[in-house]
Parts: structure tokens; sequence; C-alpha cells
């Protein structure tokens, strides 16, 4: 079918969609909406296959979306603050903040590249980034076969404490940097990164590369994907203060800063979990390969389906992060 003779088909229909949800105020029964959110949707479908570059594609995607709204604004009353935050704000912010947490990736990737170099090239590298009490406690535990004993070194619960405390004050510090234009979060997420990399090319010289890996990112998926993420939010609050667009400078950074603030704290159940798993389950170096590459890829795949996938699907339907600021329809 010809996108004109498409067109023709379905124009009336759109009309009447369109006037249904301006009307609505709460008249329409969801049974409706949702109905009109299928036949929309399957229309979308059809004209991102047979015209996916087309002006008809971009009207029914935010037609699909003023749909979706409609049928959030009918469960509102059903939906409490709490579930709102994580089915709906905290994945709409991230779909928004997705280049900036491009950038803190790129930067700890590149770090870690840098860290591991120059530890290989320069043997006073390693000491000035990671101290000498850490180098010489951690070789050490290579002269008695234990490269990695320092996570069996604590009772369970006193270092779940302490390095949940720990972890999430280091998201608030990658945060609160971006306070400096960005260029704090920035050299923040360097040195940790730098820090990864001189600890991997340091094992990796005494032949230990292969099994810091499979312990380490048992906790450390969660727990460096996470500062990565919160770099992300430093990232946001320096992004509101170098480009205020139409608002006022303290306006941009009151919404940066709110909008980092969320990530961070949608951060904290990730730190839990990564400080459990390094209390409890870490400090078991001789776990098998396969238990260890379950957690490590299925940690992997959560964060990745909650704070990439599922935003870019919001994404789709045509919601934003905007349209919950500006109160175009309520989470709670």
């Amino acid at each position: 079918m010809r996108e004109t003779a498409f067109l023709k088909q379905n124009e009336k229909k759109w009309k009447e969609f369109e006037s249904v949800l301006k009307a609505r105020r709460g008249s329409v029964p969801p049974d409706k909406i949702a109905d009109l959110f299928i036949e929309v949707t399957d229309d979308l479908a059809y004209a991102r296959t047979h015209f996916p570059q087309s002006n008809t594609v971009r009207y029914l995607n935010g037609l699909a979306g003023q749909v979706h709204l409609a049928l959030v604004k009918n469960k509102k009353t059903k939906r409490n603050a709490f579930w709102a935050f994580w089915k709906w704000e905290l994945p709409l912010l991230m779909a928004e903040s997705h280049p900036k947490l491009l950038y803190s990736f790129l930067i700890f990737v590149v770090a870690i590249a840098i860290g591991a170099i120059s530890t290989v090239y320069d043997e006073n590298f390693l000491r000035l980034i990671l101290s000498d009490g850490y180098v010489d406690g951690t070789l050490r535990n290579i002269r008695n076969g234990e490269p990695l004993a320092i996570y069996g070194a604590s009772e369970e619960f006193d270092m779940f404490f302490a390095i949940t405390i720990n972890n999430i004050r280091v998201s608030f510090i990658a945060f609160i940097a971006g306070i400096f234009f960005s260029v704090g979060t920035a050299y923040f997420l360097a040195y940790n990164g730098i820090m990864v990399g001189a600890f991997h090319a340091f094992l990796h010289q005494y032949g230990y590369l292969q099994e810091s890996l499979l312990v380490v990112y048992i906790h450390g998926t969660l727990e460096l994907s996470a500062i990565v993420i919160a770099g992300a939010a430093g990232f946001q609050l320096g992004h509101s203060l170098l480009f205020p667009r139409t608002w006022s400078r303290v306006e941009s950074l009151k919404r940066g800063a709110r909008r980092g603030l969320m990530i961070v704290l949608g951060l904290i159940p990730v730190f839990i979990l990564a400080g459990f798993l390094e209390s409890f389950v870490t400090r078991y170096t001789d776990m098998p390969t396969l238990v260890s590459l379950v957690i490590i890829f299925g940690s992997l795949g959560a964060l990745l389906l909650y704070f990439v996938i599922y935003p870019l699907r919001l994404k789709s339907l045509g919601l934003d992060q905007k349209m919950l600021e500006d109160g175009e329809f309520k989470t709670a």
C-alpha cells in the first residue's frame, strides 16, 4: 500500500483518537484507551516497516505516546510515588541521560587503559596510585598463594556496612564534582579508572589476572557500573551550568541538580547488592568459574536492561523526562 493510500484510509480514525484524548478528562474507560493504544501501535508498526523515514512515522509515534500517557493517567490513583519513581521517572531520566552515560563510560574505559599501560611501563606508577601499604599487603598475599585474600580479611557484616556506605559516598562525590562544570566528575572517573587498570595490570604481572577478573567482578560489575552511572549524574549537574538553554543559570542548575540526585538515589540498591556480594560472596575466591560467570553476566544484563534497554523502550513510545517535569502526565 502506498503511503498516500495508507494516510487516506486511517486519517479520519487518527483524528478521532486525538479528539478523544483531548476531550476525555477521565471520562473514557481505560479499556477504550487500551484499544486505542493497540490500534495506534499496529499502525505505527506498519508505517515503520513500509515508510520508515516518513512524517507519518513521526506523527504516529507521537500519537502512540499520547495514548500511552492517557493509560498512565487512568492508573495514577493505583500507583504510589515509590513505584512511579522506579517504573517511570528514573528510566525516563536515564533515557535523556544516555549521551552523558556514554561520556562517562568512555572516560572510565580510557582511564583503565592508561592505568594498565602505565603500570606495565613504569614500576613506580603502581605505588603512586595504589599506595605502598596496599601494594605491599597484596605482595604478601601473593607470596602466600592468596592474592585476593583481602576480601576475606574482615567480618562479613562489618565489611558489608563499611563498603556499602563508602560506595554510596563515592557516588555522591562523583555527582557533586559535576558542579565544577563537569571537569570534577571527569577527573573523578579518570582517577578511579586508572586505579582499576593499575590493579589488574599489577595482578597480571604475577599471573593472577584471570583469577582476579572472575573474583573481583562478582561485585565489581555492579560497583564499577554504578560509578559510571554516577558519573552521568555529575555530567547532568555540570551540563546544566554549561548549557542553561532558555532558563536562567540558577533555574537550570536546580533542574540539573534534581536530575543528578535522582540518578544517584536510584543507584543505592545497586550499591547495597554490590556490598552484599563483596562481603558475603567474593570472599570465596575458589568459587566455581560457572557460578562466577552467572553472577557477573547476570549483574551486567540486569544493569543494561534497566538503565539502557528499558529507557530506550519508553523513549520509543514517545515519552520523555520533560513530560514528567512539565506535569503533562502524573505518575503518582
